[in-house]
């Protein structure tokens, strides 16, 4: 696998960056696959935390529009 094919270079990982600006660490949410629900019914679903170096087979590169 090549050496940019992960998490942090993939159209699925959300950095936060958005929401702050910056990031705390090189850990984001993998927007994939829906939240994992939790047990309680008051508990709300999480989005699986990944590292900005993992990968996994449901990469895809992101898109940048043309300039």
């Amino acid at each position: 696998m090549a050496t940019t094919a992960h998490c942090e270079s993939c159209k699925f990982f959300d950095d936060h960056k958005s929401n702050t600006g910056s990031t705390q660490r090189a850990e984001g949410l993998c927007r994939y696959n829906p939240p994992v629900s939790q047990p309680g019914p008051d508990a709300r679903g999480l989005w699986p935390v990944v590292g900005a170096t993992d990968w996994c087979g449901h990469y895809t590169v992101e898109m940048t529009p043309a300039e």
